[in-house]
């Protein structure tokens, strides 16, 4: 007996000396990761920006708002300064905040800012190596040709010939023939606007546009918002950030299914335009595209490819026809919400071009209060409040800090469209920011919703044909008011790939 309870206390003894060096061990390996996490990602240079402290293995993960991360910037910025580091996990991130800061890295240090991060997330919307698009392309050379295309492209299709002035002309007549048959009753403007703004983005890009009852381009529009709001949603911004997440079951891997239900659209009717293609008249930047095709075939380096033009067609057709028609619809807003705004440019067009006459670009310098409430909108809209990320090759000095290597950099433009240092009333809208004391319009430094650098929006000049000609035709030809019994609408600010206005009814009145 004494013997087995000896042996019983000896085994006790190994047990508890076994566990007490697996629990040391364990101590002793999350002490050595903890240095070596900072001595590896946490470690500060004293030129680096200032920045929350991170948690170790999480960074500044667990201090961020998930549910409302833009009303984490400017908390950090006003506490750390207007360019300021978090880290996400292991990874860098900095957050350019202000027209100053803005205006030195993207406007003086553009070539140290051209580069996209990876985001695994997008591979779920058939992002490879050799389909790349055009918006979230590296600065690679693929990328250059695209963009090199696009831009030339503009000129023989869209800008270089007033076509793209006349094409937004029709499509508002299209546009005010819908609103007249809704015969001043109540109407929500949303799809009317994004099937409006897609006709235009359709027709440059495949020639022709459809009507506003056509299956397909609703069918489009549908899915697109669908794969936008799937996009912003947390879980994905998780998947962006880790690239395992995307082998997860999810709703993120709706952006897959959605993804390639609107690539097929586009797929249908580029096989249809092939057959009416004529190689030696180009109608359009697809018949261009598919020029460019055929001259890059045996170059298996060039950019030039199936996948890419669907890519391109995708990319113009989703972000173009998603701002413009969202910072359309903040107009009318704005319009029913200040009455007196929209009698005042419905005078100032009239007193210069009645209620018939077509308003094209050339009028826009006759029309000095209508530019700056035009201008006004787009500020106050602030639709894209963070522009898509860069990340730094190399170390960028920034004023007194320098940005690391491998950091990714977000470009607050909200910060900058309401700097209070730059705006008299940054948060009213007020559309005499624009005016000088003749009344007459005056540039303002600090209005860059398209960004700046290489990297700004590529469709700036078609976003500004379209916004001015669509506003200006719609206030020539109605009066917009909340009809009655309807509440005030709100000013709520609905997140999604861009901001938008939370849905609203509004009469079209004929004048």
């Amino acid at each position: 007996m004494e013997t087995l309870m000896a042996v019983i206390s000896w085994m006790g003894a190994q047990a508890l000396s076994f566990w007490n060096n697996i629990t040391a061990t364990l101590i002793y390996l999350l002490l050595l990761a903890l240095l070596l996490d900072y001595v590896m990602f946490r470690r500060k240079s004293s030129r680096l920006p200032p920045g929350p402290t991170p948690l170790p293995f999480f960074g500044n993960l667990l201090q961020l708002d998930f549910w409302h991360p833009l009303n984490t910037i400017p908390q950090l910025a006003k506490r750390y300064g207007m360019l300021f580091l978090a880290q996400a996990g292991w990874t860098n991130l900095v957050v350019l905040n202000g027209f100053k800061v803005m205006k030195e890295a993207l406007g003086k240090k553009t070539e140290d800012f051209i580069e996209r991060p990876s985001v695994p997330l997008l591979c779920l919307a058939g992002y490879t190596e050799n389909c790349q698009g055009l918006v979230m392309a590296g600065s690679s050379t693929g990328w250059k040709e695209q963009r090199r295309f696009f831009l030339s492209n503009m000129k023989n299709f869209g800008m270089g010939k007033k076509t793209l002035e006349m094409m937004v002309s029709k499509e508002a007549e299209h546009l005010c023939s819908e609103l007249k048959s809704q015969g001043g009753t109540p109407f929500k403007p949303h799809y009317l606007m994004s099937t409006a703004v897609g006709n235009i983005m359709c027709a440059l890009t495949l020639g022709s546009r459809f009507e506003y009852s056509d299956e397909k381009i609703q069918t489009l529009l549908h899915l697109t918002e669908d794969l936008m709001k799937t996009f912003t949603k947390n879980i994905t911004q998780m998947v962006a950030a880790r690239s395992w997440f995307s082998y997860i079951p999810g709703p993120h891997l709706k952006i897959r299914e959605v993804y390639n239900d609107i690539t097929a659209i586009f797929k249908e009717i580029l096989n249809e335009h092939k057959k009416t293609r004529d190689p030696a008249f180009a109608r359009d930047m697809t018949d261009a595209y598919l020029e460019e095709m055929e001259k890059a075939k045996g170059t298996p380096e060039s950019s030039f490819n199936e996948q890419n033009i669907l890519k391109i067609i995708f990319e113009l057709f989703a972000t173009g026809t998603a701002t413009t028609s969202a910072t359309i619809l903040w107009g009318l807003l704005e319009m029913v919400l200040n009455p007196e705004v929209q009698k005042r440019v419905q005078e100032e067009i009239e007193k210069v071009h009645g209620r018939d006459k077509p308003l094209m670009m050339k009028d826009l310098p006759d029309l000095p209060y209508t530019n700056a409430v035009l201008h006004e909108i787009q500020r106050c809209a602030d639709i894209i409040p963070i522009a898509f990320p860069y990340i730094t090759h190399h170390d960028v000095e920034v004023g007194k800090f320098v940005i690391p290597k491998n950091c990714i950099v977000f470009n607050n433009l909200s910060s900058v469209l309401k700097d209070e240092t730059m705006w008299e009333k940054p948060h009213n809208f007020y559309p005499e920011h624009f005016l000088d004391a003749n009344g007459q319009f005056v540039k303002r430094e600090a209005f860059l919703p398209f960004s700046i650098g290489r990297r700004a929006c590529p469709g700036e000049q078609i976003a500004k044909v379209e916004l001015f000609i669509f506003f200006t035709t719609l206030l020539q030809r109605f009066t917009f008011c909340i009809p009655e019994n309807h509440p005030r609408p709100k000013e709520d600010r609905v997140f999604s790939f861009n901001v938008t206005p939370l849905p609203f009814h509004i009469c079209a009145i004929p004048r």
